[in-house]
């Protein structure tokens, strides 16, 4: 979609309509009929964000790998390789969700497309890999790990380490205090 490749390339802030239909080609009012102002146009890219995240994770978290932690691992590069590929959509994404105008079909796509960390929480738990507790609570344990160390290799302060090696070391960290005693 012209207008999320517009999105990466200008961030939210500078994204308007009357660019994205330059670059498309099309009259100015050709898109008012689909995006009647420029908030719908973001609502809808972060819709869509939520709806391709969360089919990303649900694909890593459906995985048959009986090891809690190469289950966990996949979850993780799922969500890096998503993140560090639309780095602009994810910001929108999730400053879209917290609008309190936000449409309750956004709020809803966006519970749904994390519900794969609390899933693979509870999954670990049920093999005993992982203490008893809010998946929810556990999960963001975890993903607010990962969201920093995206923002450190955005930045380029991981030293050329490449970011899965330090999730995985990361990770390992956080479930030596999350592991059953």
């Amino acid at each position: 979609m012209a207008a999320e490749a517009m999105l990466e390339r200008v961030g939210p802030e500078a994204l308007s309509l009357r660019e994205v239909t330059r670059e498309i080609g099309v009259s100015n009012n050709a898109p008012r009929r689909h995006f009647p102002n420029r908030q719908s146009l973001l609502d809808a890219l972060a819709v869509q964000g939520f709806e391709r995240m969360g089919a990303a994770l649900d694909e890593a978290a459906s995985s048959n790998e009986p090891e809690f932690m190469q289950r966990l691992l996949a979850v993780v590069n799922a969500n890096i390789r998503f993140v560090s590929n639309h780095r602009a959509l994810f910001r929108l994404m999730f400053a879209s969700k917290q609008r309190s105008d936000a449409s309750a079909e956004l709020r809803e796509l966006s519970y749904r497309a994390l519900s794969s960390g609390p899933k693979t929480i509870a999954y670990g738990q049920s093999i005993g890999a992982v203490i008893e507790g809010d998946t929810i609570d556990l999960a963001l344990t975890i993903f607010s790990a990962v969201e920093g160390l995206i923002s450190l290799s955005v930045e380029g302060r991981l030293g050329g380490i490449p970011i899965e090696e330090v999730a995985k070391v990361v990770i390992g960290n956080i479930m030596v205090g999350l592991k059953p005693r």
